[in-house]
């Protein structure tokens, strides 16, 4: 507690030899970041000048490539000054806001998979409906929701957790997440509940309904020609990696308060990078698997 400016600094203590490797750690995560915001401003570009992928899928996509950039925007800048200091300290307000962040923009990520999955329902199974349902309006309402809806309703944990009273000031982590809940001297009922109730609607029920979605347009697609077949796993192929590797990182998030007595630093360590180094993934799936954002990168690219 810095006494004359009435703030509350909380320790991150995730760091391994962190004064040894500091530099190392730097340009990895320098360049890492370097790499998200040139890969997915690049295909956004590509979207954003192409009048052929001006269509709701694409938009979709530039919006989860840019959901992205803000997810990391919210992890890096402070985890590069952090490798730079002699004390890796964060303010306990600077905190709530970082954990916030993290999860209302996580959520936004499972939200958009999710608008995603719908959007290639109703284009494989119910061409013909496609422009009716999939209006520009319904386009917008959607992505606003899945923006509005996680920011709005996680901002409740931090508002509750202002006033909780600390008797903890360092973290076993190398960012603000869950596991902030360890500095508090009583765990809080009505926090535990409302986090629960914000990672079902926000992550299980999305997950269940894209697996829903994409089971129907599987079933539809198995008894079709094998055109259909071959563009419905062009189209599907991308979200549902990108759904892997985000809900894998979602369980590791999850699981990790209950797990961090029991592993050792280094490893706790590699594995929250490898949680962090996720997002580079995305544009280079979209990029790889997409036929027409691959057709125009490769002609941006000569």
């Amino acid at each position: 507690m810095d006494e004359d400016l009435n703030v509350t600094y909380i320790t991150l203590d995730g760091y391994v030899e962190v004064h040894k490797y500091r530099y190392i750690y730097f340009m990895i995560i320098f360049v890492a970041y370097i790499l998200i915001l040139c890969s997915n401003f690049t295909i956004v570009y590509l979207i954003c000048i192409h009048r052929n992928l001006h269509e709701p899928m694409y938009v979709f996509i530039a919006t989860l490539l840019i959901n992205s950039v803000l997810f990391s925007t919210a992890i890096y800048p402070k985890l590069l000054i952090d490798l730079l200091s002699e004390k890796q300290i964060i303010s306990y307000s600077a905190c709530l806001f970082q954990f916030h962040m993290f999860y209302s923009i996580g959520g936004s990520e499972f939200l958009l998979l999710a608008v995603m999955s719908y959007d290639r329902y109703v284009s494989i199974c119910k061409p013909l409906q496609y422009p009716t349902i999939m209006k520009k309006t319904t386009v917008i309402t959607l992505l606003a929701l899945a923006w509005l809806v996680p920011a709005c309703q996680l901002v409740v944990s931090p508002t509750l957790s202002v006033n909780e009273k600390l008797c903890s000031f360092k973290l076993d982590v190398i960012f603000c997440n869950n596991s902030i809940y360890k500095l508090y001297c009583v765990r809080s009922r009505a926090i535990f509940i409302y986090g629960v109730f914000s990672l079902l609607s926000l992550a299980l029920f999305p997950l269940l309904f894209i697996l829903f979605t994409y089971a129907k347009i599987f079933k539809i697609t198995y008894s079709s020609c094998r055109e259909v077949r071959r563009k419905a796993a062009q189209t599907c192929l991308p979200h549902l990696l990108v759904l892997i590797n985000f809900g894998l990182l979602g369980t590791y998030d999850v699981i990790i308060v209950r797990l961090e007595s029991d592993i050792q630093k280094s490893v706790r360590l590699i594995m929250t990078l490898q949680m962090v180094l996720y997002h580079p993934f995305n544009p280079i799936i979209y990029g790889l698997k997409m036929k027409e954002i691959n057709k125009h990168l490769k002609q941006l690219l000569h």
